[in-house]
């Protein structure tokens, strides 16, 4: 399996706006590929500007807003490309797309860097970051997955929640615990996901 880097992607709409998406970068030796399912407002922007921007978010919020509905995240200006880039960040990148391999359903963008900077001191791992970011990753996959798997995958990562969670990473966690309420049709906000009874 390849190394996937779980980042902050934006890329440039039409109108000059901003996309901004969590995304897992495929790396391969110096490159590092974007596969977007379609559709996709990022296969969209980068087949019309080939260059897109990825950062390391520096609050876990970031990634539970953006699959939760709140993508309203400041942004500042790149260095070298012309797009923007996540501005709370530990480190981004700038990437230009030097090759694309097409498909009907998930095309492939490689993309090779042309810039990179470090903006805030990485001072230690958080398994409450961790866990928020699995859920994320669940809460996109309600339609694949057995009520019972997204319950019991819940019930884990909120052992970290409980254990190292801080007042951000609580309030991601609400965040994404909400939209799995919804997607289970579980409507009592006083109650966990993976308390929630039945099939």
């Amino acid at each position: 399996m390849p190394l996937i880097l779980e980042t902050i992607v934006t890329t440039t709409n039409p109108d000059g706006s901003v996309h901004l998406v969590p995304f897992g970068l495929i790396v391969e030796g110096d490159d590092y590929i974007v596969a977007p399912f379609r559709p996709s407002p990022t296969i969209a922007n980068l087949e019309r500007h080939p260059f897109l921007a990825a950062a390391a978010p520096r609050d876990i919020r970031v990634i539970a807003g953006c699959v939760t509905g709140r993508r309203d995240w400041a942004t500042v200006a790149c260095d070298v490309i012309e797009g923007v880039r996540l501005q709370d960040c530990f480190a981004h990148m700038e990437l230009a797309v030097r090759e694309v391999a097409p498909d009907e359903l998930r095309p492939r963008f490689r993309c090779r860097p042309v810039h990179s900077a470090m903006h805030e001191p990485f001072l230690g791992y958080n398994r409450a970051q961790a866990a928020v970011l699995e859920a994320a990753i669940l809460s996109t996959r309600l339609h694949l997955l057995t009520p019972q798997k997204i319950r019991s995958e819940m019930a884990y990562l909120e052992i970290a929640i409980d254990k190292t969670a801080g007042p951000t990473e609580r309030e991601a966690w609400q965040w994404i615990e909400a939209k799995i309420r919804g997607g289970l049709g579980t409507t009592d906000e006083n109650q966990s996901v993976q308390m929630k009874a039945g099939p």
